[in-house]
């Protein structure tokens, strides 16, 4: 019925024009034969609304097959489509399919380099940030085997360094991975301990210098997902827990089950975030106003956690008190039951 009144008021003009030439038919028809009229009167009117509703149906359904016809057009931009358009379009509306036809096939061109270039860039920075990790691995080497020579504070410096550096490496790595089209997850049974552990061992050195102190209660926790985008969530909340410490630092990592939920919760008792910026913590390049550090953070972390979260079906909540804490609790979905 919309599309019907639709397509009256389109072609407004020329159903005036039929309907007032049926009027000027019926006028002329009274002053020939005044009692004809009178007798066929109410068949002249039946006639006029049929003529009136043909007319209409048929224009709402060249409408239609137009609208169809157009849509496959702009989906593909072929020349078999663009032959249906011109062929259901009148002589003045074929110039107006050329134009768009060419504007179809600039864009169509546009897109496609511009996706060859996306997979380029990201396939550079993967191939960077693979590469940047070995003379990484080769500092953290030397200062290991070196840490009885150099002072105190030149090891705990080149820690720092070489741990910010491997962070943000890892944070550009998985950036590409998650706006890549093509994703290489592993899903399969991880013991929770064990991959919280393989996380605490990249950081130790960083949570013993600065006298972090780590809780766990993780036994017989375990999880399905991918073991490298878990660790990479972890690591991502672990390296924001040492970030804004208070005093007696610890960072706990709890697991449990309530019902067919399986949760895992790692907190720290720092100085937390302000109620006012909670809503916007998993925002990207947003790093509130929660102390100093935040003037040098970036503001990828969390927002990190939150997309290599979604992507493995893992919901994730924070809560937090100002000078109270902060708090992550991940949410894994319930493989088991949909199986």
């Amino acid at each position: 019925m919309k599309r019907f009144g639709l397509v009256i008021k389109q072609n407004i003009v020329w159903l005036g024009l039929l309907l007032l030439t049926d009027v000027a038919f019926c006028f002329f028809m009274w002053l020939v034969a005044p009692e004809a009229f009178v007798r066929i009167r109410v068949l002249v009117g039946v006639f006029t609304v049929i003529l009136f509703a043909a007319v209409c149906s048929v224009l709402c359904i060249k409408d239609r097959k137009k609208i169809e016809a157009f849509r496959r057009f702009v989906a593909a931009p072929d020349e078999q489509g663009e032959i249906e358009m011109r062929s259901l379009c009148g002589a003045s509306e074929q110039e107006y399919v050329s134009v768009l036809s060419e504007e179809l096939h600039d864009l169509r061109d546009s897109v496609m380099q511009s996706g060859r270039q996306l997979r380029d860039y990201q396939e550079y920075v993967e191939n960077w940030a693979h590469e940047i990790k070995t003379p990484i691995s080769l500092l953290t080497f030397v200062v290991d085997n070196r840490r009885d020579e150099l002072p105190h504070n030149v090891v705990t410096k080149m820690d720092n360094v070489t741990s910010q550096m491997q962070n943000y490496v890892d944070q550009m790595l998985y950036y590409a991975r998650l706006k890549s089209d093509s994703k290489d997850y592993f899903m399969e049974s991880i013991d929770v301990e064990e991959c919280v552990d393989e996380v605490i061992a990249d950081y130790r050195s960083l949570l013993e210098e600065r006298g972090i102190r780590v809780r766990k209660c993780l036994e017989n926790g375990a999880v399905y997902s991918d073991r490298r985008g878990l660790q990479f969530i972890l690591g991502q909340l672990v390296s924001n827990s040492m970030k804004y410490t208070n005093e007696q630092p610890e960072i706990s990592f709890d697991f449990w089950t309530a019902g067919n939920k399986r949760l895992l919760s790692v907190s720290d008792n720092g100085i937390g975030v302000k109620s006012c910026d909670m809503p916007y913590i998993f925002e990207k390049g947003v790093t509130g106003d929660s102390g100093e550090n935040r003037k040098h953070a970036t503001g990828m972390g969390l927002y990190l956690v939150s997309e290599m979260a979604h992507d493995l079906g893992i919901t994730v909540t924070a809560n937090s008190k100002w000078q109270n804490g902060f708090e992550i609790v991940l949410e894994f979905p319930d493989v088991e039951t949909k199986i």
